[in-house]
């Protein structure tokens, strides 16, 4: 069936007309038989089938035919990101004739343009669940006038979590009885048809099956090759194929990164694109890969969800998915609206236990072969060490923890409050009793000649009040003669602080004359003083009278 045996409103169809759309696609056909007369429906249909064309089409014409001049508004559900800037894209093309208004609203952005967008007047709002309930409960989005809803790729909202979010967006849009709802998936599971039972009116279901998509346009190659050998494999391949544009899929985000940074050390040039990169990023990404800028693009699954590229010469499974679906997903890329494309696949020890699953789903076995040692080109990165952007970021973040726990050890001034002092071993600071001569001697000795060393060592200490020097033993003056001479300068009247006391204890414990006559200061050095050589003769008693039992 073709376009113009539609009846469609005649600058909707000028602009079809000049996008290039001639004949309609399986799904096109069907869904559009059924949704110009107004009826609900949920379709099971794979990337790649022109499912986008069959709801901006449906939506475009029933605004046209009253609904826009009646208030009428439509939204557009999508999952991620890319795939709102994508439908975005499509809907200005198809109505570049209608002057339907058509903007995006999706996270990761600021809400100022959106916001702008929203104020000059949308007829067709495409959005990501999170942001248009941001927008709605701030009252900048008004959905009560939303007649048309349309959710694109329904299985990944919920494989993303986005079920309960679609649930609260649908309970603030007018009832399905005065509200047409168009649902698709490549699935259709239990919760999806939940979804279209609950908020549908009598809703039509539509399957297509997916190995009419994959199967006749795209030219399917299962290469079987070690792990090791994938990435000379891949450049032999680039280097015999030289495709003009190109999808690369992984399973992982450090696989991703990592094939990049080796591709670019040999000479080829790509960019990879992540859930993880920054939102204006991945935009210049994309907008870089469909102008024809980047020829190379690396990619897991859910980055890679929207990805809509006109011409895309081939796609190569790094890895095979782990979900039999997402094969169809990756090689849809390719032989996009009934054109021809090349997929090949690198099946390693890993990727084995994936393909029965895929070929079960597809129905039908892949043409494979083995990999031959002249496919191979020399890999320049074998021995380089890849270090990834988030190892970066981890030794960043240790740099700088280790930096703010290092602070408590600089050097602080004099005048703060609670300053940290960091404590020297008492060890390594401690004075040697013993030196090395005496070891030399003690070594020769009994333990009766030791003991009775030890004796007289100790005994001729307590006695002279001497302290043992660093320099084996030396005695240097009397701590006696050295609380005298304290004694004597605490005293500010020439008075010795053992007279002091001593009256002190005459007078029990009454405040004397003699002490009246000290000020505050001299009395705490001197009673210090007094204290310290008390606690000294205290030690030097208790050895002395150890060794003389």
């Amino acid at each position: 069936m073709n376009y113009s045996e539609l009846n469609l409103n005649e600058s909707l169809f000028k602009g079809i007309d000049e996008a290039g759309y001639v004949e309609c696609t399986p799904v096109q056909k069907q869904v559009l038989e059924v949704s110009l007369d107004g009826s609900d429906l949920y379709v099971q249909s794979q990337t790649g089938t022109g499912k986008t064309a069959a709801f901006l089409v449906t939506i475009m014409q029933q605004l046209l035919s009253g609904g826009k001049s009646e208030g009428k508004k439509a939204l557009v559900m999508v999952p991620t990101r890319e795939l709102a800037v994508q439908v975005e894209e499509e809907a200005k093309k198809l109505g570049k004739f209608s002057g339907l208004e058509t903007a995006s609203f999706y996270g990761g952005v600021g809400y100022e343009n959106q916001i702008d967008e929203l104020k000059k007047g949308v007829d067709i709002i495409v959005g990501t669940p999170g942001r248009i309930i941001d927008l709605h409960e701030s009252k900048k989005m008004d959905l009560n006038s939303v007649a048309y809803l349309a959710i694109d790729e329904a299985d990944r909202m919920f494989d993303m979590g986005f079920y309960p979010d679609l649930c609260k967006i649908v309970k603030f849009l007018p009832g399905s009885d005065v509200r047409q709802t168009m649902l698709f998936s490549a699935t259709l599971n239990s919760y999806v048809k939940n979804l279209a039972w609950e908020y549908t009116k009598d809703a039509k279901e539509i399957v297509i099956e997916a190995n009419n998509i994959t199967v006749d346009e795209i030219d399917q190659e299962l290469i079987h090759v070690a792990s090791d050998d994938k990435i000379p494999l891949l450049l032999g391949i680039l280097q015999k194929e030289n495709p003009e544009s190109l999808i690369i899929f992984c399973n992982t985000k450090k696989m991703c990164e990592i094939l990049s940074k080796r591709l670019k050390l040999n000479g080829v040039k790509n960019e990879f694109i992540i859930g993880d990169l920054p939102q204006s990023r991945r935009l210049k990404i994309m907008d870089n890969f469909k102008d024809g800028k980047i020829k190379c693009l690396i990619a897991t699954d859910v980055a890679a969800r929207g990805i809509d590229v006109n011409d895309l010469a081939m796609v190569v499974n790094f890895d095979l998915p782990n979900e039999a679906e997402n094969y169809v997903h990756r090689i849809g890329r390719t032989a996009r609206a009934g054109k021809s494309g090349k997929a090949y696949s690198f099946c390693s020890e890993q990727d084995v236990y994936s393909l029965m699953p895929i070929e079960r789903y597809i129905e039908k076995q892949i043409p494979s072969r083995l990999a031959v040692q002249e496919e191979f080109v020399e890999d320049k990165s074998r021995n380089v060490y890849i270090k990834l952007d988030s190892e970066k970021k981890r030794e960043e973040r240790e740099q700088k923890q280790k930096s703010f726990s290092r602070r408590s050890e600089r050097k602080q001034s004099g005048k703060s409050a609670g300053r940290y002092e960091k404590k020297a071993n008492s060890n390594s600071s401690a004075k040697r009793r013993t030196t090395d001569e005496e070891l030399a001697k003690l070594s020769g000795m009994t333990a009766d000649e030791r003991m009775k060393y030890y004796k007289e060592k100790y005994s001729n200490l307590s006695k002279t009040g001497s302290s043992v020097s660093e320099n084996g033993g030396n005695s240097k003056k009397s701590s006696a003669s050295k609380n005298s001479a304290k004694n004597a300068s605490s005293s500010k009247n020439g008075k010795s602080v053992k007279n002091a006391k001593n009256n002190f204890s005459k007078t029990g414990g009454k405040k004397s004359p003699q002490k009246q006559n000290f000020n505050g200061q001299n009395k705490k050095t001197a009673l210090k003083a007094s204290a310290k050589n008390n606690k000294k003769t205290g030690i030097f008693d208790r050895i002395k009278k150890f060794f003389s039992k």
